[in-house]
């Protein structure tokens, strides 16, 4: 058997095109002359939720007693067509932004566990370089432009970046270690903390 006949098919992703060379549109971009490049975002909606204030908000909602809430897509830009088969997803994530924050440093110290700061990306502490938030929610329905979730840690008036449906085939990783979360013991007790500081 050749090695083409014995080569695993391909299964996922986009097949080669024939007779036309692939496109290499990085090669042009260089990505350390553009590491200080500027990105602009324009929301796409807004969340309404009972959260007023930071303090108040579940550090792990999946944990929580989840709270209700819609996110109210903006009006002009065709997103009643964008949600278009949503409906029939259990859970979604939501990218939003954190718009009350305000600075940030490299390390945190924890509430849990010993007393030790932690590298900020080894955290899930709210200030961040770009305040960029990614929650999981229980989509519970969906009215127009209306999106009904439950079980967020979104403050009311915060901004909706994306939405993007959530895959458990793709999203969930039973294996996944937890680093210095495990050494705390609050994994195997399944309480709402915040790992961040």
């Amino acid at each position: 058997m050749s090695e083409e006949k014995s080569a695993a098919p391909h299964r996922w992703g986009r097949k080669p095109s024939k007779n036309i060379a692939p496109k290499n549109y990085t090669t042009d971009f260089s990505h350390a002359d553009n590491a200080a490049i500027e990105i602009a975002m324009t929301p796409i909606g807004v969340v309404h939720s009972s959260y007023r204030e930071r303090f108040a908000v579940p550090r792990q909602p999946s944990l929580d007693d989840a709270q209700e809430a819609t996110i109210e897509l903006n009006a002009g830009l065709n997103l009643e067509q964008a949600v278009k088969d949503l409906d029939g997803f259990s859970h979604i994530w939501v990218i939003y932004w954190m718009h009350l924050n305000q600075g940030w440093n490299p390390t945190v110290t924890p509430p849990r566990g010993p007393k030790v700061k932690r590298g900020l990306f080894a955290t899930r502490a709210p200030h961040r370089p770009n305040s960029i938030g990614l929650s999981a929610v229980r989509l519970t329905g969906i009215e127009g432009r209306t999106l009904h979730i439950k079980g967020h840690d979104m403050l009311d008036g915060t901004p909706v970046l994306d939405i993007k449906p959530y895959l458990p085939y793709a999203d969930a990783f039973p294996d996944a270690k937890s680093g210095w979360v495990e050494e705390t013991g609050v994994a195997e007790l399944c309480i709402s903390i915040n790992t961040g500081s």
